[in-house]
């Protein structure tokens, strides 16, 4: 009966393992088998071969055949090298220690390989580890400064809107303020130039009511003194404290025309005063011509007659 060193397939899908099995040959790949002497994983790397060498090396020297997987996976466990040193042990051309002693060399120097293999790999995986961590900090950085910038930019955004809004609120503050302050102006110009207007008006007025007032002045004393005493009670009311000076400035020149007015009026008066007897007399004379006129009258017709 032929027999063989194989595998066979475990695991499931996309992830096998492999079961190193002793099975003859007519046998399937995964049906009976004889003896399973180890294990086989490629998932991992280096791969994880696990085999029981002695059970391995006893059934090569008994004449099993391997698959080449199998033969690949007993050379690097030593197992072919120790069938080696063991047919020249049985040839007499070595010694059994001699075998042995190489045999450990030989192991101690794959173990060193293997070692150095699985050192370079943990090596190279922490260095694409810290290369990847190092990206994705520089990553964060460069987001985190995108961040803040774009932060920066809405707050200063924000400032000049609210410095804007400010800006206008002061705009509008001032315009009121001036408006309200025009306005002020306004109303208070507004009777100084009335004032004034009435201080230009008052010589014309002045001449007018003097040309108006000798007519009555000659007519009647007593309407002078009317009118004077009108003039004082229609005269207007004293200004407020804060323009007096203003006004008072203003109405120098009306007053001084007044002044003079009254003083005409009075000498009207005194004129008007001397020529009241002279108009009585006149009065007193005209009912005696009257008088005398009858007695004329009766004369002539007597003399007529």
């Amino acid at each position: 009966m032929a027999v063989k060193i194989r595998l066979a397939r475990r695991g499931r899908k996309k992830l096998a393992i492999y079961d190193v099995v002793v099975a003859d040959v007519r046998a399937p790949r995964d049906g009976r088998f004889i003896e399973k002497i180890g294990n086989y994983n490629p998932n991992t790397n280096p791969a994880t071969v696990i085999i029981d060498e002695d059970r391995a090396f006893h059934w090569v020297m008994v004449g099993a055949q391997p698959t080449d997987t199998v033969r690949a996976m007993l050379s690097y466990k030593g197992v072919m090298y120790r069938k080696h040193l063991q047919v020249g042990v049985e040839k007499g051309a070595i010694t059994q220690e001699e075998a042995d002693k190489k045999l450990a060399k030989w192991l101690e120097e794959k173990r060193a390989q293997i070692q150095k293999k699985v050192d370079s790999l943990a090596e190279a995986e922490a260095t694409a580890a810290r290369k990847r961590m190092d990206a994705e900090v520089k990553a964060n950085e460069a987001r985190i400064e995108k961040i803040l910038k774009k932060s920066a930019a809405l707050e200063a955004a924000a400032v000049a809107a609210v410095a804007a809004d400010s800006e206008d609120s002061e705009e509008a503050v001032v315009g009121d303020t001036a408006e309200k302050a025009e306005v002020e102006e306004a109303v208070a110009t507004e009777p100084k130039t009335a004032e004034s207007t009435d201080a230009e008006a008052s010589p014309e007025a002045t001449v007018e009511t003097e040309t108006a007032e000798k007519p009555k002045v000659e007519a009647t004393p007593e309407a002078v003194v009317e009118t004077e005493s009108a003039e004082s009670t229609d005269a207007p009311a004293a200004p407020d404290t804060d323009k007096v000076a203003e006004v008072e400035a203003e109405e120098a020149p009306a007053a001084e025309e007044k002044k003079e007015v009254k003083a005409e009026a009075e000498v009207a008066e005194e004129n008007v005063a001397d020529e009241t007897p002279a108009a009585e007399a006149v009065e007193e004379k005209a009912p005696e011509a009257e008088e005398e006129t009858p007695a004329e009258d009766t004369e002539e017709a007597k003399k007529k007659k």
